[in-house]
């Protein structure tokens, strides 16, 4: 049985003979899911759907409405990529015409953000339940008093069966996704990936938070036995899901939060975390959770006949993906949020295979590094990238962030500044070589270094300061090779990691000149050099 919704369709301007399903749980989603043949619940209880040809974000697919409100506020290029108020005028009127003859329709009210004073309320119209599921797993569920008076700020409609067309709506293929922050509209279209969805949602926060003073970031969060705060910025196959979720550790959240005057607080009410070769050794929690029924799994390879799941079977995706609440990592926070930091961490996967498993860093370096973004997109997480591939996401969320990087980075630089914030750098990517050569960094190394981080005893460490790149590296730490701590000596060739270091100075160089004119002379002298002796 529905929820009524406290501000109908109709009140916003849509019209359909649709049978409305709207604030379902998920037992009544997972009813329909497979009433309509969407997926298949696995042997315990996972419904596991297939995202078709879709297996990742559609990056060049998405489109911002340039009008009055984004003009100057917005950072136009490659990434925030304009579409004309006529074009989504067009595209809007043809997903209302795909509306008005659906049989079913799936609505949920839904709010982007935990702490009360800085979310925004969001409502997701759907034209599957698994996706209805998806959304409303990770965002925010509000209680039953909260929906009575639910009003939607910004609403979304995906319709995975909507074609679009280039000449008419101004987009580049038959897949689109338009924001239109005017008009508070998001429309998305020709694609089953159910991402979209929750970047949307962060982007939405990511243009309003900074005109409030508070820092929006992609990372993920938790809080130590001693009431510390741990942020992780990362992009996706760096780590930022599985190193959060510590046992000994209370989790906030897995990828979208915000830095406020009192407090982290998680954007979601749910994790989405990889699950590609997922093992029950190495990530326990995360294992636990595709075991649960009210998890969604995306593009993992199951038994037909048995219903096992294959997490090492990356024919449909090396993206493969698992949805669910917060909750099923038992040491989730109740509250969804934690104290301010006292440690931020950069993830990167460094695919050269030149940066050691941790770095300390000034707080120019951090502005530095966190502006430079640099990691490798992993395979599976955008379409066509297939292998690991070197990048700079500047903010470690450049497809997410619509203003001017400087804006994100001086909140951090500003946010550092008024407590004392330990920054770190940590490179979960190879070692020992370059991808193809080397090996990926291991986990167990990379918990001990930051659990060292983390509870302060590293920095009793001795220190040397890295040649190339100016921070400063462990010599030595308990429990952990000394050998994979300076990357040089991991390399048989010892001329060929040079000559490897210096093309990663100059990759960072030649990136961070966007930047120079918006940063003061401290950050820029944080940048690297290349040694002349390394």
């Amino acid at each position: 049985m529905s929820n009524p919704l406290a501000v109908p369709l109709s009140s916003q301007g849509i019209e359909t003979v649709a049978e409305i399903h709207s604030n379902l749980g998920p037992a009544q989603l997972v009813e329909h899911a497979i009433a309509n043949r969407e997926g298949e619940l696995s042997r315990h209880g996972a419904l596991v759907v297939k995202t078709g040809a879709h297996t990742g974000r559609s990056a060049k697919d998405k489109f911002i409405v340039r009008d009055a409100e984004t003009e100057n506020t917005v950072w136009w290029g490659k990434v925030n990529v304009a579409m004309t108020p006529d074009h989504f005028a067009a595209l809007k009127a043809d997903f209302l015409a795909a509306l008005k003859d659906k049989s079913q329709l799936f609505v949920a009210d839904l709010f982007g953000g935990s702490q009360a004073e800085h979310r925004v309320n969001v409502r997701v119209i759907n034209e599957l339940a698994w996706h209805n599921l998806f959304i409303r797993t990770l965002l925010v569920r509000p209680t039953t008093d909260e929906l009575r008076d639910f009003v939607p700020e910004y609403t979304i409609i995906d319709l995975p069966s909507f074609r679009a067309d280039p000449a008419r709506h101004g987009c580049r293929s038959e897949t689109v996704i338009a924001v239109n922050l005017s008009e508070k509209l998001i429309l998305i279209g020709g694609t089953a990936y159910a991402g979209e969805m929750k970047k949307s949602v962060f982007g939405i926060l990511n243009y309003l938070l900074p005109a409030k003073g508070v820092m929006p970031m992609h990372c993920s969060a938790n809080v130590g036995p001693d009431g510390k705060t741990a942020v992780f910025f990362g992009l996706s196959g760096t780590g930022k899901t599985t190193l959060s979720a510590d046992a000994s550790r209370t989790l906030i959240g897995d990828d979208e939060h915000g830095w406020s005057d009192t407090a982290v607080f998680n954007f979601e009410g749910g994790c989405y975390a990889k699950m590609i070769r997922l093992s029950e050794e190495a990530e326990p929690e995360i294992y636990a959770t595709t075991r649960r029924f009210g998890t969604v799994l995306e593009n993992v390879v199951m038994d037909p006949d048995t219903r096992e799941l294959d997490f090492d079977d990356a024919s449909l995706a090396e993206n493969s993906r698992g949805a669910y609440p917060i909750d099923f990592i038992p040491n989730a926070s109740e509250e969804n949020l934690g104290p301010v930091p006292s440690n931020v961490i950069m993830l990167t996967a460094d695919a050269f295979g030149v940066l050691p498993p941790i770095a300390r860093l000034t707080p120019d370096q951090a502005m530095y590094y966190f502006l430079s973004g640099y990691t490798a997109k992993v395979a599976g997480t955008e379409i066509g990238v297939t292998e690991p591939e070197a990048t700079f996401s500047t903010c470690f969320g450049a497809p997410f962030m619509p203003r001017h990087p400087s804006v994100y980075g001086n909140l951090l630089k500003e946010r550092i500044g008024r407590g004392s914030v330990q920054c770190w750098l940590v490179n979960t990517g190879w070692t020992g070589g370059k991808y193809g050569a080397g090996s990926r960094m291991p986990i167990k190394a990379t918990r001990a270094l930051l659990n060292a981080a983390l509870d302060g005893s590293l920095n009793d460490a001795e220190f040397r300061v890295d040649p190339n790149f100016g921070f400063e590296v462990p010599v030595s730490v308990d429990g952990v090779d000394s050998g994979i701590l300076d990357p040089r000596t991991t390399w048989a060739d010892k001329k060929e990691y040079d000559a490897t270091a210096e093309k990663l100075v100059r990759l960072f160089n030649d990136n961070f000149a966007q930047f120079a004119d918006h940063v003061d002379q401290g950050v820029r002298d944080a940048a690297p050099r290349v040694a002349i002796a390394a």
